[in-house]
């Protein structure tokens, strides 16, 4: 015993040769209170919160994209990669057993330590070992860097659903996109036919003399911009119909014959705070908080490494000249040991070390903070633009219903005879007109729907193995 301790108080004693002492963090982390967060309790969104559109396509292009988007392979891939990593960071503190066997033809030297009768002959050197050796980790070094590459475990995870989330967002904001180009075609295509009869009532009253030759061509010029204007929708249509394809990972032919239909505008209950509890929540900040966490971890695990290191080492085996007695009692070999090391002089190695791991996780706090500031935009920008689009869609629903009952009036004043064609045309065309409006606000209030969900984490929510066993090995929490 006094053998073994010997060593390691004498080593002890010598710590202070090599010293962390002056080397700190010097960022700290924001709170989310502090920014304006209240801690408001609510459900929305969900996990799978692309079912309230109820569009059996979006659902069937989104759990596509899920599963073969090329985006949410890569963050599996990284996500493999980091568990592999733990994974070796664990094997660390547990002690380690080898074995190995080998057989050597050698001739021995006449002159050299082989004495006779194997001097100056061939032989066959046999050697059979069983090894086992254990770090004591007294001072955490092991467990430490076990926490750490847990925390960027943890973070990888939360990327990984940050992927998921995107892709649906992208999937949802795409798709909202294709339906309001297909409606917009409908309506062009509808506004081609008017301008068309349109400029075929003026043809003929320019024949019977009634209007001048004059009033034609700027029906024409119309007519053209409405034939450019399909054509320019058409192309829009097929680039997003690719575009989708893209995301789901599929050849441009994949979405070819994609029809998409804009939902229903509903009232949503959106929070009047920017609500803590789903900010918390939010992949991206999970994850930048475990990447603070692991730079702790990261932090104590080099700390250790300025203190002394204690093996514990041992073998058993067979040695022996030939196979006749290769496995005889006497050609075994045994033997225990100890071994300390320490740190005296390492011309500051240790320091930049630490130094530099220290600076990462200044690194990590101010990622986290930005990633935090950056949510908190995020959220306002999109309940601004979500409250703005609901009002506007809500005006040019009522301008949209007026330009209607005109349109409509004005059919019922031609079939009595009252009036010609034309003004039926021109009251359609302003019911096209506001029609097309419409549109673009119903799409931009779906996309905005969709982005406010994306920006309060899409329904992500930590899962509880991830946060347990970081607790379970000690980890600290901000």
């Amino acid at each position: 015993m006094k053998r073994v301790l010997s060593p390691l108080l004498l080593s002890l004693i010598l710590a202070g040769c090599a010293s962390y002492s002056g080397i700190h963090t010097e960022s700290s982390k924001l709170e989310a209170s502090a920014l304006g967060a209240r801690d408001i309790k609510t459900e929305w969104p969900q996990g799978d919160w692309w079912h309230a559109f109820n569009d059996a396509t979006l659902d069937r292009l989104i759990d596509q994209a899920l599963r073969d988007s090329p985006s949410v392979q890569n963050a599996d891939v990284r996500l493999r990669q980091a568990r592999a990593i733990a994974g070796i960071a664990d094997s660390a503190t547990y002690p380690q057993i080898n074995s190995d066997l080998s057989t050597t033809r050698e001739r021995f030297s006449e002159n050299g330590l082989v004495p006779p009768p194997y001097a100056g002959s061939t032989q066959n050197v046999n050697e059979l070992n069983l090894s086992a050796s254990w770090e004591l980790d007294f001072f955490g070094r092991n467990r430490e860097a076990l926490k750490a590459a847990l925390g960027e475990l943890h973070a990888t995870e939360a990327e990984q659903q940050a992927a998921r989330i995107m892709i649906a967002s992208d999937v949802a904001s795409r798709y909202f996109s294709l339906a309001r180009l297909q409606a917009q075609l409908r309506v062009a295509e509808q506004l081609d036919r008017q301008r068309a009869e349109l400029l075929a009532i003026t043809k003929q009253r320019v024949d019977a003399g009634i209007d001048a030759p004059g009033d034609l061509e700027p029906l024409k010029g119309g007519l053209a911009e409405a034939h450019r204007d399909s054509v320019a929708i058409r192309e829009q249509i097929e680039l997003t119909r690719h575009a989708i394809a893209a995301v789901l990972g599929q050849g441009p032919d994949a979405t070819a014959t994609l029809d998409a239909t804009l939902p229903q505008n509903g009232s949503l209950a959106l929070p009047q705070q920017i609500p803590l509890e789903l900010l918390g929540h939010r992949a991206d900040i999970v994850a930048a908080k475990w990447r603070v966490e692991s730079g702790l971890h990261g932090m104590e695990s080099a700390k250790a490494a300025f203190y002394p290191n204690v093996n514990l080492s041992g073998f058993f085996g067979f040695s022996s000249v030939g196979f006749a007695k290769f496995l005889n009692a006497g050609s075994r070999l045994t033997g225990v040991g100890a071994a300390v090391s320490l740190p005296i002089f390492d011309a500051g190695r240790l320091r930049s070390e630490y130094r530099f791991v220290t600076a990462q996780t200044d690194g990590a706090v101010i990622n986290y903070n930005q990633t935090l500031v950056n949510a908190f935009k995020d959220v306002a920008d999109q309940l601004s633009s979500l409250d703005s689009a609901d009002q506007q869609l809500k005006k040019q629903q009522a301008a949209y219903d007026s330009a209607t009952q005109s349109y409509a009036l004005a059919q019922q004043r031609y079939a009595a005879g009252i009036t010609g064609r034309a003004p039926v045309l021109g009251a359609e065309a302003n019911m096209l007109d506001r029609r097309r409006s419409l549109i673009d606000l119903q799409a931009r209030w779906s996309i905005a729907r969709v982005q406010l969900i994306h920006s309060l984490g899409g329904g992500f929510v930590e899962t509880k193995t991830g946060t347990e066993q970081a607790s379970n090995n000690g980890g600290r929490h901000g």
